[in-house]
């Protein structure tokens, strides 16, 4: 038996979330490593499955979590043995096969990839989708030619996770960070993380014009709707937005203006099913590059119980940075 928070949906079409004791037999058995997990972590996507607050999951009954970190204890697999160290992210997890808020999950072994030597399944829980896509959409930008000679890059939903260590990466790097956020009581923790400037958010998530003064070499965007259409048009010529989530809304109210007038490059950032050599390599350059002390001041711990009174805040947008959620407390 293992502990696991397993979501049932009512007849009503709400979502009933308990932690319940599980028994390995009711695993998916569309794995080929069973795995036990040391740590999980709250992302957006989960709090939305846990909540019922939008149609994340697929098939019920459903164990949530789409990140894990833990060690191999059996594999039919080639490239897994037992005891091998390993991070999943991502793969539809949580949503159409059962993932990580649990004990033991049972997985594909494409799916994960080495835990590097440098870090801790606590540390890679504490990045998490959120640091992983904060990382692939710094490594879009620096693909695309944006320097830190080429002038400001913005941050949205900046006091998130993706935002929070999007601000530690890209400072570290040598950028000169605007973090854009509705919480300016947040000010002095945002340029503890290497922030240099903070701005509101309202200055940007209110209907803009098409073309707007260009502000911004490159843009880290997770917030979507008139936040991302009013960063793309104040980007400068030639200049990167990445865009990576969608707190304010699934819509783009925008117009090619940007792109035909300013050479505006759009980048869409999929962590979900980024494929393996990407992962590898994001995980090499968090392993190298993240700021450990910085990382911890933006990290909460929480117990498996507590995801289910913490999921209503991260929709709230209540909660600074990540929480990392120790399966076993």
């Amino acid at each position: 038996m293992f502990s696991a928070i397993l979501l049932n949906k009512n007849a009503d079409g709400t979502t009933d979330a308990q932690v319940v004791q599980l028994e390995d037999v009711q695993l998916p058995s569309d794995g080929d490593v069973v795995v036990r997990i040391d740590y999980s972590t709250i992302n957006y996507k989960d709090a939305l499955a846990v909540t019922g607050k939008s149609p994340v999951v697929r098939k019920w009954p459903m164990v949530p979590g789409i990140d894990g970190a833990g060690e191999v204890l059996a594999s039919s697999h080639a490239d897994w043995k037992t005891g091998d160290q390993f991070i999943l992210n991502g793969y539809g997890v949580g949503e159409a096969h059962m993932g990580c808020l649990a004990q033991r999950a049972r997985l594909k072994g494409d799916w994960l990839i080495p835990r590097p030597l440098a870090i801790s399944a606590r540390t890679a829980m504490a990045i998490g989708t959120a640091g992983y896509t904060a990382m692939l959409c710094a490594m879009a930008l620096e693909e695309q030619g944006v320097t830190k000679e080429s002038g400001d890059i913005l941050v949205t939903g900046a006091s998130g996770g993706v935002g929070s260590i999007a601000i530690v990466i890209l400072s570290a790097w040598g950028y000169r960070v605007v973090a854009s956020t509705g919480k300016l009581s947040e000010t002095g923790y945002l340029k503890s993380l290497g922030a240099a400037e903070v701005i509101d958010r309202n200055e940007l998530s209110a209907p803009g014009k098409p073309l707007q003064k260009e502000r911004w070499a490159g843009v880290v965007d997770s917030v979507g709707s008139h936040m991302l259409a009013n960063a793309v048009a104040q980007t400068r010529c030639g200049g990167t937005v990445t865009a990576c989530g969608l707190a304010q809304g699934m819509d783009f109210p925008s117009t090619v203006a940007p792109f035909i007038l300013r050479g505006v490059k759009l980048i869409g950032i999929d962590s979900v099913m980024a494929p393996r050599a990407k992962r590898l390599a994001a995980w090499d350059h968090l392993a190298r590059d993240i700021d450990m002390e910085k990382l911890s001041t933006i990290t909460q711990g929480i117990s498996l119980a507590d995801v289910l009174l913490r999921a209503p805040d991260v929709i709230a947008g209540k909660i600074r940075g990540r929480l990392v959620v120790d399966v076993n407390a």
